[in-house]
């Protein structure tokens, strides 16, 4: 199930049930549910996101190029089209002759782009929402139901903490909140639904795209990391900045999400360097900081405090025991 705070990009999301089921993975594409009140990310919200970024020059954010931050900024503008409009032809029409005009205007006398034709947008899209109209529901009941029923449910967020657009390194951050509490608002349910908040973090830590990153490895090091790890983004390809474990990064992450537990990922990256380091704190103008700042212009300022820890020269690929991993 696709929740009402995902931006939905029609034709990526059909290509990739098409991709999924050539290799075996949906065999009932009818599984497949998107809320009708996510919203939908059209050719205009791409065009604009890229010249912005151009507009940006040395200032990029590094965002994506794929609409995604211009379809939330509709979403809040109340200029957005949900998926339900999507699939009814009569209302996608109506609101795309409201809406078409003005993103022409911006992005022809704004950002001297090019803008769109009404049918170069209405006739496919018209198409993609008819090709979905059958996954398109109401998930909120839908979940509602499968809890009544005991059934095991698991959320899936996007991105990490840090770009969370309210606990994130504003600006450089997306375009939604990606910390727990948004699979409550962005599905359609209430929190006193969720048990547990698993938290996902490798061994060492990564961004891709700009914003501030203390930790951030710059020499050989990073280097291996990024090779060993294959850390290029999954959207772009681009290359992920690659640095030691932020434990003030992680120590946020713990408490804005209210973690009940960590998965730590890619241990094996790191066996062979010795030694390791964890950020345990930073240093900005003569204090220690043990949480991270709100200010983006004071973390660009900080330093990172290590500990060195003894590291392991032993492969960890093939151990599926804990008891088996080295003592280090």
């Amino acid at each position: 199930m696709i929740g009402n705070g995902v931006v939905v990009d029609p034709a990526v999301c059909l290509e990739e049930m098409e991709g999924l089921k050539a290799r075996g993975y949906l065999p009932d594409a009818e599984r497949v549910v998107i809320s009708e009140n996510a919203h939908v990310i059209f050719p205009y919200h791409k065009r604009i996101d890229q010249l912005r970024e151009e507009l940006r020059g040395k200032g990029k954010i590094g965002t994506t190029g794929r609409g995604i931050g211009p379809a939330y900024e509709d979403k809040a503008g109340r200029l957005g089209i949900r998926m339900g409009e999507l699939v009814e032809p009569d209302l996608l029409k109506r609101r795309l002759e409201q809406i078409l005009p003005e993103k022409n205007l911006l992005l022809e006398k704004v950002m001297g782009g090019k803008g769109f034709t009404f049918r170069e947008i209405f006739e496919p899209y018209a198409r993609y929402g008819q090709e979905l109209k059958g996954r398109v529901k109401n998930v909120s009941l839908l979940l509602d139901e499968a809890m009544r029923q005991k059934s095991k449910i698991l959320f899936e967020g996007a991105q990490g903490t840090s770009l969370d657009i309210d606990h994130g390194t504003y600006p450089y951050v997306t375009s939604s909140n990606t910390v727990a509490a948004g699979a409550c608002t962005g599905s359609g349910i209430g929190p006193r639904a969720i048990d547990e908040v698993i938290g996902v973090c490798k061994a060492y830590t990564t961004r891709v795209g700009s914003g501030p990153f203390p930790s951030e490895l710059t020499d050989e090091i990073g280097k291996r990391l990024q090779d060993e790890g294959a850390e290029f983004g999954a959207t772009t390809g681009r290359p992920r900045r690659c640095g030691w474990l932020d434990f003030v990064l992680l120590r946020h992450a713990v408490r804005t999400n209210g973690l009940t537990g960590i998965v730590v990922t890619k241990l094996d990256i790191l066996s062979g360097l010795e030694p390791l380091r964890v950020c345990v704190a930073y240093r900005w103008k003569g204090r220690r900081l043990t949480e991270m700042p709100a200010s983006v212009q004071i973390l660009e300022e900080c330093e990172p405090i290590y500990d060195a820890l003894e590291g392991w020269r032993e492969p960890l690929s093939g151990i599926r025991d804990r008891s088996r991993l080295p003592a280090a």
